[in-house]
């Protein structure tokens, strides 16, 4: 009776299919966090037949893929713009099989993301392939051979790296042979950095910077990322970049209800101390609170470091494969204005598509360069997205209330004094290195943008130690580990884990972002149920 209450909430009111209860019964599978790759194991599992039960220790689900609010705004905290999501790719096609058609996607437009350099270099990526090496080569008219050659390793290694995943689901010691074997062309890729591969293409050093200009969207300056991670970045976004209709919450509304609908549940504020191993299986989990809770599988899309780190039983944690995980660095840590306007933004300069404003033309500055003391420095470049023109179902009301963010990378070593102190309660000298950062991170972000400061009715900053409580990424990442030829070159980055019946999901056992995440969640669920599930792939 208990477990059809729950589904009828689900089924008739249509209302969340969360919740901070945990209904009662056997569970096929546990996924531990409900981000992009766990929602996708999850729902993928469900449409196996499978009852799953989803643990969230937020006090809402989605991860990065979550919203949250302050009077009269609201803003996404992850979702910015993502590709590869309409009929056009297998992804696209396969979400809507995940939520049968709910979660809808609208463009951000003919221009996805417009990229400002000093000098006044402005140049636009296009939702067309065509259009955008046009582009280039109007910008750049002497590189037209180099940015050719640029292209068509882009398409190379999209290609390549379809071998790689699979080759990834290869569990234990066959796994790097396969790799070896089936996915040659895509090592080659990822094990070259990107860097490297722009010096080859041209000398002219503009290029290589607008070339790279997108290295945000995965976490690692050109002389360590992988070149297949920048390469796949660039393809991803080929045909344009879209944003959920309602706001990136839509995501976990409707993956979630497919879990639910199928006898599953999302429960949060269901904070996980242990994966439970007996014999050498995964047997269930243990929460903060003492409750035990048992499945046949249990899926980590916490992390993989993240498990080896904080998840794990206390001599699992020791082995070989997970010592060598948590040796692996991790994305830098970032820091996001959130604001609220009120007036007409679009006719003050802001728009759907995203704005990178860079005031250098090198991509190695990784992070803002913060001290406790003196002035500060501008930080190298801003993201800036404004969510509300995103979404065609945004009602801006008689104010015309808008909201809009600034993000920009910063190091963990700054916050982490302050990592253990309990949110909104760490004390003076951090709010008061927040209000600092603040009140710079606006003042160069109107520099750019002069016409929306009259225009500003709230302004708050999100730190990497919010990051990290909120949603528990390793050294408060927004993208987990780096994507280094390092990273790609460990073994135990893939679905099946070590541990029999324990799986991986998100982006750590594949790529980076939204897409990739899900990818992870898709290979965990292959992992987990290989037969039914490659069955179900095969009509996406």
């Amino acid at each position: 009776m208990f477990f059809r209450v729950y589904i009828g909430l689900v089924n008739v009111e249509q209302r969340k299919p969360w919740s901070a209860k945990i209904p009662p019964g056997d569970w096929d599978a546990i996924v531990i966090g409900s981000g992009m790759g766990g929602m996708t194991t999850a729902a993928l599992l469900a449409k196996l037949g499978r009852r799953v039960l989803v643990l969230e220790q937020h006090y809402t689900p989605g991860g990065f893929t979550h919203e949250f609010k302050r009077p009269g705004y609201h803003w996404d905290v992850g979702v910015h713009a993502v590709g590869e999501v309409t009929p056009r790719s297998m992804t696209g096609r396969l979400l809507q099989q995940l939520t049968d058609g709910r979660l809808q996607w609208a463009s951000l437009g003919p221009v996805y993301d417009e990229f400002f350099f000093p000098d006044d270099f402005h140049i636009e990526f296009p939702d067309n392939p065509t259009r955008f090496r046009d582009n280039l080569v109007d910008a750049f008219p002497r590189e037209a051979k180099a940015i050719d050659r640029y292209l068509a390793l882009v398409r190379e290694v999209s290609g390549a790296m379809k071998r790689y995943y699979l080759a990834r689901l290869v569990p234990g010691s066959l796994g790097p042979i396969a790799e070896r074997v089936v996915a040659r062309s895509a090592r080659k890729h990822l094990r070259t950095r990107t860097a490297d591969v722009l010096a080859e293409l041209t000398t002219d050093e503009r290029l290589r910077a607008v070339l790279a200009a997108q290295w945000g969207y995965y976490g690692a300056v050109p002389s360590r990322s992988s070149f297949a991670i920048h390469a796949l970045a660039v393809k991803h976004f080929l045909w344009g970049a879209y944003y959920p209709v309602g706001g990136s919450k839509q995501i976990a509304r409707e993956l979630l209800r497919t879990v639910a609908d199928a006898g599953g549940w999302t429960a949060v504020r269901a904070d996980v101390e242990e994966i439970l191993v007996e014999g050498g299986h995964a047997v269930g989990v243990r929460l903060k609170n003492g409750t035990t809770l048992r499945a046949k599988k249990v899926v980590s899309a916490a992390g993989v470091a993240s498990t080896a780190q904080r998840l794990l039983p206390a001599s699992a944690r020791e082995q070989s494969w997970a010592r060598s995980v948590r040796a692996l660095p991790p994305a830098p840590a970032h820091v996001c204005l959130y604001l609220g306007f009120r007036g007409d933004i679009r006719q003050a300069g802001a728009s759907a598509a995203n704005q990178w404003f860079y005031e250098t033309w090198s991509t190695e500055d990784e992070a803002w360069k913060i001290g406790v003391d003196g002035p500060l420095p501008d930080a190298p470049v801003l993201y800036c997205s404004f969510p509300s023109l995103k979404d065609p179902h945004h009602d801006p009301g008689p104010e015309q209330r808008h909201t809009g963010e600034v993000v920009t990378f910063a190091p963990w070593s700054v916050f982490e004094p302050w990592r253990s102190e309990p949110w909104h309660k760490r004390g003076p000298d951090y709010e008061a290195l927040k209000e600092r950062l603040r009140a710079h991170l606006l003042q160069q972000f109107f520099r750019h943008r002069p016409q929306l400061e009259p225009l500003l009715d709230f302004a708050e900053l999100s730190t990497p130690v919010s990051t990290e409580h909120f949603c528990r990424p390793m050294q408060g990442s927004i993208y987990g580990l780096e994507p280094t030829p390092e990273r790609f070159d460990n073994r135990y980055l893939r679905p099946s884990a070590p541990i029999d019946d324990l799986y991986f999901a998100g982006s750590e056992v594949t790529t980076v972002g939204v897409i990739g995440a899900m990818m992870g969640g898709v290979l965990a669920s292959v992992a987990a149920e290989p037969r039914r599930a490659l069955e179900y792939l095969r009509h996406a």
